[in-house]
């Protein structure tokens, strides 16, 4: 500055004037430059901190999503199971044939199982929330994550419609048997059965009537093409939970 200042003192000293104006029109030059290389320098270190803001969000919706993959695996197989015993049991029951396949009726009971698919949500809310969700607007990432989430909507609207019926169902089984009779001639081992007072034709007998009642049979119906149902749901959101992933990844660099 000192520099400059002698410069200034010397040409308008020496009345060159015109020279003068065209030095400080330089140094105006000089200073504006300056000061975009600075904001410029300023914006430059805000994307990289948002940058990196974002990558925190992303590697936490990735995690969660991973977790997604793990419980959707675990209620495929479990419902598929469900299902392949609630579709035998229904051919048994046109057939006639409950009388043989008691242990088939026992393994149905499982229907009547209140499972949900429990996605861990949070970092996407988070995401949302945040003053950074607009960087990933109108992307692939954005396509994928909200056809994600109204897929995780409607699942647990299938689910809700069918644990509820199972649950109304059972109510009233409750009230019609002696839910307590069910459970020991289904999982009592028959050696300890045999020493109870109630005699083995007892159980059998209320089991019978238990598996043979409408509200009973309805449910296995319904888990035997509703459940097919949620599997294939399961299955499409596994496929956009991989791609979310993949994006992920690459946006990330990972």
């Amino acid at each position: 500055m000192k520099l400059f200042r002698k410069i200034r003192q010397k040409l308008v000293a020496e009345n060159k004037f015109r020279n003068y104006l065209l030095y400080a029109i330089g140094e105006i030059v000089l200073v504006v430059i300056g000061i975009l290389i600075a904001l410029q320098i300023n914006n430059w270190n805000q994307a990289k901190k948002d940058d990196n803001a974002l990558k925190e969000y992303l590697v936490k919706i990735k995690s969660h999503t991973i977790e997604d993959l793990y419980k959707l695996d675990s209620l495929s197989r479990g419902r598929t199971k469900i299902a392949d015993l609630c579709k035998k049991a229904r051919i048994s029951i046109l057939d006639k044939t409950e009388d043989e396949n008691l242990f088939l009726f026992m393994g149905s009971g499982f229907a009547f199982a209140d499972l949900y698919f429990k996605p861990n949500t949070g970092g996407y809310e988070a995401l949302k929330n945040s003053e950074y969700f607009g960087k990933i607007n109108n992307t692939p990432l954005d396509s994928l994550l909200t056809r994600y989430h109204s897929l995780i909507d409607e699942i647990a609207a299938s689910e809700n419609s069918y644990n509820e019926y199972a649950k109304s169902q059972q109510a009233y089984l409750s009230t019609q048997f002696d839910r307590s009779l069910m459970l020991a001639y289904a999982f009592v081992p028959p050696d300890s059965l045999k020493i109870r007072a109630t005699t083995q034709a007892e159980y059998f007998e209320e089991f019978a009537a238990y598996t043979s009642s409408a509200p009973y049979r309805n449910v296995i119906s319904l888990v035997a093409w509703q459940f097919d149902t949620m599997i294939v749901l399961y299955g499409q959101l596994k496929d956009i939970g991989e791609n979310v992933i993949e994006e992920i990844d690459a946006i990330t660099n990972d």
